[in-house]
């Protein structure tokens, strides 16, 4: 009887560690994840200076420029800056 305890006794064992391995990885990817879609802390520094420039030469509200940093294929940062400029005509 010993001999079949022992044996179910770390069949539970392994079925455990599994498990907490699994809720450890889980957690890693989560982490990975969120550490990808995370902004670079420049980014609010760098679109007011944006802002700065531009309404040097045009008028732009806050609202009219946004500015995202995405990665792409591995090493690679695409900056993306969109700006909507107002009308002459409408006066917007």
């Amino acid at each position: 009887m010993a001999l079949l305890d022992y044996f179910l006794r770390s069949k539970e064992k392994q079925t455990t560690t599994a498990s907490k391995a699994k809720e450890r990885l889980q957690i890693i990817v989560a982490h990975e994840r969120n550490q990808r879609n995370k902004q670079p802390d420049y980014l609010p520094q760098l679109t007011e200076d944006l802002l700065a420039v531009l309404r040097k030469y045009i008028p732009v509200s806050e609202n009219s420029l946004s500015v995202n940093v995405d990665k792409k294929d591995g090493d690679l940062n695409v900056l993306e800056l969109n700006i909507e400029l107002q009308d002459e005509n409408s006066g917007k």
